[in-house]
């Protein structure tokens, strides 16, 4: 790959359809955050697709392992079409008021409930503007794989 330049008309270029989109510098900044623009590129390069729908999230799918863990149980879910009000956080009523419920015992108490898998983990984890705020900031657990 040659070196790239970018030249004052390349910048100004640039400058233009920033201001022609609405763009900030914060959005800008963002942008040039972690792998986005590789992102956009391969949408420029026609390898991939921007879709504004509703994300699906394919908890049927294996979920990350990290190395030396192993599952024991990961209960699938099917085809989820992302929607955040079907989502809420499980508190029993053991851990209410100061209480404490071991983790056995909270497993035990979700077995016939529905619960999200690691899948909904795996794919926070690579769209980190989806989280919910109550998630922020708290142990979270997915207790559809364990």
């Amino acid at each position: 790959m040659s070196d790239l330049t970018l030249d004052v008309d390349q910048a100004g270029e640039l400058k233009a359809a920033f201001r022609r989109g609405g763009w900030t510098n914060g959005d800008i900044k963002h942008l040039c955050e972690g792998n986005i623009l590789t992102r956009v590129r391969e949408v420029i390069l026609g390898r991939a697709t921007i879709n504004t729908g509703e994300p699906t999230i394919d908890l049927d799918a294996d979920p990350f392992v990290p190395s030396d863990w192993k599952v024991e149980e990961h209960r699938k879910g099917g085809q989820w079409k992302y929607d955040p009000t079907k989502l809420r956080l499980h508190l029993s009523v053991k851990q209410q008021n100061g209480q404490v419920v071991t983790g056995l015992e909270l497993c035990k108490e979700l077995a016939d409930l529905p619960v999200m898998n690691a899948n909904l983990l795996d794919w926070y984890l690579i769209n980190p503007e989806f989280i919910p705020n109550e998630l922020k900031n708290q142990p979270t657990f997915f207790w559809g794989t364990r």
